[in-house]
Protein backbone atom coordinates (compact mmCIF):
# COMPACT_ATOMS: atom_id res chain seq x y z
CA UNK A 1 0.00 0.00 0.00
CA UNK A 2 1.25 3.31 -1.00
CA UNK A 3 1.87 5.85 1.99
CA UNK A 4 -0.43 8.46 -0.30
CA UNK A 5 -2.85 4.84 0.82
CA UNK A 6 -2.13 4.92 4.01
CA UNK A 7 -3.08 8.43 4.80
CA UNK A 8 -5.84 8.19 3.19
CA UNK A 9 -7.03 5.06 5.71
CA UNK A 10 -6.95 6.75 8.98
CA UNK A 11 -9.05 8.80 10.86
CA UNK A 12 -9.19 12.43 10.71
CA UNK A 13 -8.62 14.81 14.06
CA UNK A 14 -10.79 17.66 14.68
CA UNK A 15 -8.95 20.82 14.98
CA UNK A 16 -9.41 22.68 18.15
CA UNK A 17 -11.87 25.99 17.18
CA UNK A 18 -9.53 28.37 18.80
CA UNK A 19 -6.61 27.56 16.68
CA UNK A 20 -8.43 27.22 13.23
CA UNK A 21 -6.67 30.14 12.06
CA UNK A 22 -3.35 28.80 12.66
CA UNK A 23 -4.11 25.37 12.29
CA UNK A 24 -5.60 23.91 8.71
CA UNK A 25 -8.37 21.72 8.94
CA UNK A 26 -7.45 17.90 9.49
CA UNK A 27 -4.34 18.80 11.41
CA UNK A 28 -2.65 17.90 14.77
CA UNK A 29 -0.50 20.20 16.94
CA UNK A 30 2.62 18.65 17.95
CA UNK A 31 5.61 20.38 19.85
CA UNK A 32 7.60 17.42 18.75
CA UNK A 33 9.72 17.58 15.34
CA UNK A 34 8.82 14.55 13.48
CA UNK A 35 11.84 12.91 10.99
CA UNK A 36 10.14 11.70 7.93
CA UNK A 37 13.09 10.54 5.54
CA UNK A 38 12.70 8.58 2.21
CA UNK A 39 15.70 7.22 1.80
CA UNK A 40 18.89 6.64 3.56
CA UNK A 41 20.41 10.37 5.60
CA UNK A 42 23.54 11.57 3.33
CA UNK A 43 27.07 11.94 4.55
CA UNK A 44 29.06 14.96 3.26
CA UNK A 45 32.31 15.91 2.57
CA UNK A 46 31.63 19.83 3.03
CA UNK A 47 34.90 20.72 0.54
CA UNK A 48 32.88 18.82 -2.34
CA UNK A 49 29.10 20.33 -1.17
CA UNK A 50 27.55 22.37 -4.07
CA UNK A 51 24.39 23.68 -4.98
CA UNK A 52 23.28 24.04 -8.40
CA UNK A 53 21.49 26.40 -10.19
CA UNK A 54 20.07 25.60 -13.68
CA UNK A 55 17.51 24.95 -16.16
CA UNK A 56 14.97 28.05 -17.51
CA UNK A 57 17.83 30.87 -16.31
CA UNK A 58 19.72 33.69 -18.14
CA UNK A 59 22.84 31.94 -16.59
CA UNK A 60 23.67 28.25 -14.63
CA UNK A 61 25.62 28.33 -11.59
CA UNK A 62 27.27 26.21 -8.87
CA UNK A 63 27.70 27.42 -5.80
CA UNK A 64 29.98 26.30 -2.51
CA UNK A 65 28.64 26.13 1.17
CA UNK A 66 30.52 29.16 1.54
CA UNK A 67 29.06 30.71 -1.21
CA UNK A 68 25.88 30.46 1.13
CA UNK A 69 26.67 31.36 4.04
CA UNK A 70 28.26 34.89 2.59
CA UNK A 71 24.86 35.86 1.21
CA UNK A 72 22.78 37.93 3.33
CA UNK A 73 21.59 36.12 6.79
CA UNK A 74 17.82 35.56 8.13
CA UNK A 75 15.78 34.33 10.98
CA UNK A 76 12.59 33.86 10.24
CA UNK A 77 9.73 32.38 12.97
CA UNK A 78 7.02 30.14 11.13
CA UNK A 79 4.28 27.84 11.35
CA UNK A 80 4.89 23.80 9.68
CA UNK A 81 2.74 21.61 8.55
CA UNK A 82 3.15 17.54 7.43
CA UNK A 83 0.76 15.91 5.22
CA UNK A 84 0.94 13.83 7.61
CA UNK A 85 -1.43 15.36 10.09
CA UNK A 86 1.30 17.09 12.60
CA UNK A 87 1.38 21.02 12.71
CA UNK A 88 4.65 22.61 14.84
CA UNK A 89 4.07 26.74 15.81
CA UNK A 90 6.76 28.85 16.18
CA UNK A 91 9.84 27.28 14.82
CA UNK A 92 12.80 28.97 13.92
CA UNK A 93 14.65 28.99 11.09
CA UNK A 94 17.92 30.70 10.00
CA UNK A 95 19.14 30.76 6.79
CA UNK A 96 19.21 32.96 3.19
CA UNK A 97 15.53 34.36 2.45
CA UNK A 98 15.27 32.92 -1.40
CA UNK A 99 14.63 36.34 -2.83
CA UNK A 100 17.59 37.38 -1.74
CA UNK A 101 19.83 34.44 -2.61
CA UNK A 102 18.29 35.28 -6.43
CA UNK A 103 19.43 39.23 -5.80
CA UNK A 104 22.91 37.99 -4.84
CA UNK A 105 23.57 35.56 -7.38
CA UNK A 106 22.04 37.63 -10.18
CA UNK A 107 19.90 35.07 -11.93
CA UNK A 108 17.09 36.12 -13.97
CA UNK A 109 14.44 33.10 -14.20
CA UNK A 110 12.96 32.45 -17.15
CA UNK A 111 10.34 29.99 -16.05
CA UNK A 112 7.25 30.30 -13.92
CA UNK A 113 8.02 26.51 -12.17
CA UNK A 114 10.98 25.03 -10.52
CA UNK A 115 12.13 21.74 -9.63
CA UNK A 116 14.05 21.38 -6.39
CA UNK A 117 16.31 19.02 -6.50
CA UNK A 118 17.57 17.12 -2.83
CA UNK A 119 19.93 14.33 -2.49
CA UNK A 120 19.01 10.83 -2.45
CA UNK A 121 16.99 11.22 -5.71
CA UNK A 122 14.41 13.55 -3.80
CA UNK A 123 12.49 16.12 -6.40
CA UNK A 124 9.38 18.44 -5.73
CA UNK A 125 8.04 21.00 -7.82
CA UNK A 126 6.72 24.34 -6.60
CA UNK A 127 5.70 27.62 -8.61
CA UNK A 128 7.71 30.24 -8.38
CA UNK A 129 5.43 32.48 -6.90
CA UNK A 130 5.68 30.03 -3.79
CA UNK A 131 9.32 30.60 -3.91
CA UNK A 132 9.87 34.27 -4.15
CA UNK A 133 7.73 35.37 -0.57
CA UNK A 134 9.32 36.81 2.34
CA UNK A 135 9.07 33.90 4.64
CA UNK A 136 10.74 31.01 1.91
CA UNK A 137 14.03 30.51 2.76
CA UNK A 138 16.92 28.63 2.50
CA UNK A 139 17.90 27.27 5.73
CA UNK A 140 21.23 25.43 7.46
CA UNK A 141 20.06 26.22 11.25
CA UNK A 142 16.89 25.39 13.45
CA UNK A 143 16.54 27.43 16.96
CA UNK A 144 19.61 28.95 16.93
CA UNK A 145 21.76 26.04 15.86
CA UNK A 146 22.83 24.02 12.90
CA UNK A 147 20.38 21.99 11.22
CA UNK A 148 20.27 18.34 12.45
CA UNK A 149 21.10 15.54 9.74
CA UNK A 150 18.26 14.09 9.87
CA UNK A 151 16.17 17.42 9.80
CA UNK A 152 18.39 18.49 6.20
CA UNK A 153 21.36 19.78 7.01
CA UNK A 154 23.74 21.13 5.67
CA UNK A 155 21.03 23.13 3.83
CA UNK A 156 17.18 22.50 3.17
CA UNK A 157 14.43 24.41 2.17
CA UNK A 158 11.50 26.31 4.41
CA UNK A 159 7.84 26.93 2.46
CA UNK A 160 6.17 27.33 5.38
CA UNK A 161 2.84 27.85 3.15
CA UNK A 162 2.76 24.81 2.00
CA UNK A 163 2.82 21.14 3.49
CA UNK A 164 6.35 20.35 4.32
CA UNK A 165 6.92 17.53 1.60
CA UNK A 166 7.61 20.65 -0.40
CA UNK A 167 10.55 21.88 1.96
CA UNK A 168 13.32 19.45 0.39
CA UNK A 169 16.22 18.11 2.69
CA UNK A 170 19.59 17.74 1.89
CA UNK A 171 18.96 20.71 -0.71
CA UNK A 172 21.57 20.23 -4.23
CA UNK A 173 19.22 21.74 -7.34
CA UNK A 174 17.33 24.34 -8.13
CA UNK A 175 15.98 24.09 -11.72
CA UNK A 176 13.81 26.16 -13.35
CA UNK A 177 11.34 24.56 -15.54
CA UNK A 178 8.80 25.73 -18.79
CA UNK A 179 6.39 23.50 -17.24
CA UNK A 180 5.15 22.17 -13.86
CA UNK A 181 5.95 18.70 -13.96
CA UNK A 182 5.25 16.72 -10.62
CA UNK A 183 8.46 15.61 -8.38
CA UNK A 184 8.80 12.33 -6.19
CA UNK A 185 5.68 12.43 -3.97
CA UNK A 186 3.36 14.25 -6.28
CA UNK A 187 4.06 11.18 -8.79
CA UNK A 188 2.95 8.60 -5.56
CA UNK A 189 -0.35 10.09 -5.43
CA UNK A 190 0.34 13.77 -3.76
CA UNK A 191 -1.34 17.07 -4.83
CA UNK A 192 0.56 18.91 -7.32
CA UNK A 193 0.71 22.13 -5.21
CA UNK A 194 0.09 21.08 -1.16
CA UNK A 195 -1.49 24.40 0.36
CA UNK A 196 -2.80 23.35 4.04
CA UNK A 197 -5.35 25.31 4.37
CA UNK A 198 -6.99 23.84 1.63
CA UNK A 199 -6.23 20.85 2.29
CA UNK A 200 -4.48 19.88 -0.79
CA UNK A 201 -2.77 16.58 0.27
CA UNK A 202 -3.62 14.54 -2.90
CA UNK A 203 -4.11 14.35 -6.50
CA UNK A 204 -7.08 13.58 -8.22
CA UNK A 205 -10.38 13.15 -5.98
CA UNK A 206 -10.63 14.98 -2.90
CA UNK A 207 -10.15 12.19 -0.36
CA UNK A 208 -9.56 13.13 3.72
CA UNK A 209 -6.61 12.22 5.04
CA UNK A 210 -6.03 11.64 8.98
CA UNK A 211 -2.37 9.59 9.39
CA UNK A 212 -0.77 9.70 12.54
CA UNK A 213 2.21 7.40 11.14
CA UNK A 214 4.45 10.43 12.24
CA UNK A 215 3.75 9.06 15.95
CA UNK A 216 6.11 5.91 15.19
CA UNK A 217 8.79 7.94 14.12
CA UNK A 218 11.43 9.40 15.15
CA UNK A 219 11.85 12.85 17.13
CA UNK A 220 14.54 15.82 17.11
Amino acid sequence: MSKADRIKKTKVPAVNPELSKRLPPGQVLTERFPILTEGEVPEYDMKKWDLKVFGAVDKELVLSYEDILKMPQTTITVDIHCVTRWSRFDNSFTGVKFTDFLKHIDVTPNSKYVMLHGDQDYTANLALTDLVREDVLLAHSFDGKPLTDKHGWPLRLVVPQLYFWKSVKWIRGIEFIEENEPGFWEKNGFHMNGEPFKEERFSGEDLPIPEDEWERKDFD
